[in-house]
C-alpha cells in the first residue's frame, strides 16, 4: 500500500484540537508528531484544514441485496466515502431478509466486492427465528436488529414471548426500532376516516406520534434493564424519550445506549410544506420542540451516537400519495457538513461532532482498532474545509436514487480527503478504487 504524509493539519480527536502531522503506513496510522520528516509516496499539505477521524454511521440500509433498483453497496458506499462516513452498519431488511447465518454472510460477501467503506451488517430477529440470532459471532458481526415497530421490509417483531426471550439470550448489543405498532394501526384508521385516501403527508407525525415511540422505547428499557441486555435504541425522535436514559455514567459503562438522526435534528413538522413525502421516515420528523430537545439530549448525552438511518428510494416512488410513498431518506453522503453547519452556527464543537459521530460509535459497538486518530490505528481519517462551500446538485450526489432533500443547499464546508483503512479513496472529487473497505471487528 501506499504511504502517506499529511502535513500541518489541525488534528480534532478525544476532546482537542491541535496542528500535527500524520503519516500512514501499511494502512495504519504509523506516526502523529508535531513535524514529521519521512518520505511518503504522496505528500498532502492541509494547511488550513481540519483532519477527523472517519465517520461511523451505525445505522443505514443500502438495499442489496434485492432491492437496488433503488441502491446497493457500491453506488451508497462511494456516496458514504465522499461524505465522510468511512465504516458503516446496514440493516437486515433486504431481499432475502438477512436473518439466517448462511443470508447473512452472503452480505458480507457483497460488501467484500464492491463497498468502498469498511462495513458490517446487523442478523435480523424475527418472531421465529431465535436459534439463528443465537449463533451470531460477536467478534465479526455488529449487532442483533429488532424492529419493535414495521417500516420498509416489515420485520416486525411483535410477540411478547419472542421479545422475552432475545432480550434475555442474545450475548451481543441489540439495536431497535422502537415504534408500537397498535398505536400506529389506531391512528391511521383514524386518520382513514377522516381524509379517505387523500391523507397529507403533515399528518404523518401524529399518525407515528410520540406516544407511539415512548410506548415501544419504554418497553424496550425496561427488558433490557430486567435482563441485563446491551440495549441501543435507534433514531431517537421525540422529546419525551429523553428521559429513558442517563447521563451520568461513562459511554463505556452504558448498558443501555441511544441515537440520534442528523434529519431528526435538522428538519421538523414545517419542512413537510416544501418537501412532502421527501422526508417522509420512521419514526417521523415530528415539531420542532423535538429537535431542540434531541440536540440538547446530545449535548448532555442523554443521547450517544449521531447517525443517518440512510434508507434511498427512487424518486418515483417517494412521489406517491401519502399511503403509498415509502418511508426513508438518502443522507449518508451529507451527515457530516449538515453537523458541521450546527458547528457553524455556534450550537455544538468540533470536538464534540467527532465525538458523536466517530468515538461513540466505536466505543458504544467495541470496533476494533477504529474511530480515533491512534497511532496503531487504522487510517480512517478525514479532511474538511471549513472555508470551502458546496451546493448540493444532481452532479454531485453519488446516491443511486439521484436525489437528496438537501438539494440546492449550499453547505458551509467540504469533504476533501477521506482514507479508508488507509486506502486514500477520496480525494477532492474524485474516487480511487484500487482497494475496496474492509470488514470491521469488534472486542467483545
Amino acid at each position: 500500500m501506499k504511504t502517506f504524509l499529511i502535513k500541518n493539519a489541525q488534528l480534532v480527536n478525544e476532546g482537542q484540537i491541535y496542528q500535527a502531522d500524520v503519516f500512514v503506513k501499511y494502512g495504519r496510522i504509523a506516526q502523529i508528531a508535531t513535524e514529521i520528516n519521512e518520505t511518503a509516496d504522496e505528500l498532502i499539505d492541509a494547511t488550513g484544514q481540519y483532519l477527523l477521524p472517519g465517520v461511523i454511521d451505525d445505522q443505514v440500509h443500502f438495499r442489496d441485496p434485492g432491492l437496488t433498483h433503488k441502491a446497493d453497496i457500491y453506488t451508497e458506499s462511494r456516496a458514504a466515502v465522499a461524505g465522510g462516513v468511512t465504516s458503516f452498519m446496514e440493516m437486515p431488511n433486504t431481499v432475502p431478509n438477512a436473518i439466517t447465518q448462511e443470508l447473512l454472510e452472503e452480505k458480507y460477501a457483497l460488501a467484500a466486492e464492491k463497498s468502498l467503506a469498511n462495513y458490517s451488517f446487523f442478523m435480523g430477529a424475527t418472531n421465529d427465528n431465535l436459534s439463528e440470532v443465537l449463533l451470531t459471532n460477536p467478534n465479526t458481526v455488529c449487532g442483533i436488529k429488532i424492529f419493535m415497530g414495521s417500516s420498509t421490509g416489515n420485520m416486525l417483531v411483535d410477540e411478547q414471548t419472542t421479545l422475552e426471550q432475545i432480550f434475555e439470550k442474545a450475548q451481543l448489543l441489540i439495536a431497535v426500532h422502537c415504534e408500537d405498532e397498535q398505536t400506529i394501526r389506531d391512528n391511521l384508521t383514524l386518520y382513514e376516516e377522516k381524509y379517505g385516501e387523500a391523507i397529507p403527508i403533515q399528518c404523518h407525525p401524529e399518525i407515528r406520534s410520540e406516544a407511539a415511540c415512548f410506548k415501544s422505547s419504554y418497553l424496550a428499557t425496561k427488558l433490557a434493564q430486567k435482563y441485563g441486555t446491551r440495549l441501543h435504541i435507534l433514531h431517537i425522535s421525540t422529546e419525551e424519550e429523553l428521559a429513558l436514559f442517563q447521563n451520568d455514567v461513562p459511554l463505556a459503562e452504558k448498558k443501555i445506549t441511544a441515537e440520534v438522526c442528523v434529519h431528526h435534528l435538522y428538519f421538523d413538522k414545517a419542512d413537510y410544506d416544501t418537501l412532502g413525502t421527501q422526508i417522509k421516515c420512521n419514526p417521523a420528523i415530528k415539531e420542532a420542540r423535538h429537535k431542540k430537545a434531541l440536540l440538547e439530549g446530545l449535548l448532555d448525552n442523554r443521547l450517544d451516537i449521531i447517525a443517518t438511518d440512510h434508507a434511498p428510494h427512487t424518486w418515483d416512488e417517494k412521489q406517491n400519495i401519502y399511503k403509498k410513498s415509502p418511508s426513508g431518506v438518502p443522507l449518508v453522503q451529507h451527515s457530516l457538513q449538515t453537523m458541521l453547519e450546527f458547528y457553524r452556527a455556534g450550537q455544538i464543537s468540533l470536538e464534540r461532532i467527532v465525538e458523536k459521530m466517530s468515538h461513540a460509535p466505536a466505543i458504544c459497538f467495541q470496533v476494533r482498532h477504529r474511530g480515533f486518530i491512534r497511532e496503531g490505528y487504522f487510517a480512517d481519517l478525514v479532511l474538511v474545509d471549513l472555508n470551502q462551500t458546496q451546493t448540493v446538485s444532481k452532479e454531485n450526489i453519488y446516491y443511486k436514487c439521484q436525489w437528496s432533500p438537501f438539494e440546492g443547499k449550499t453547505f458551509h464546508s467540504t469533504i476533501t480527503h477521506s482514507f479508508v483503512s488507509g486506502h486514500l479513496a477520496f480525494a477532492n472529487g474524485q474516487f480511487n478504487e484500487a482497494k475496496w473497505g474492509e470488514r470491521l471487528l469488534f472486542d467483545r
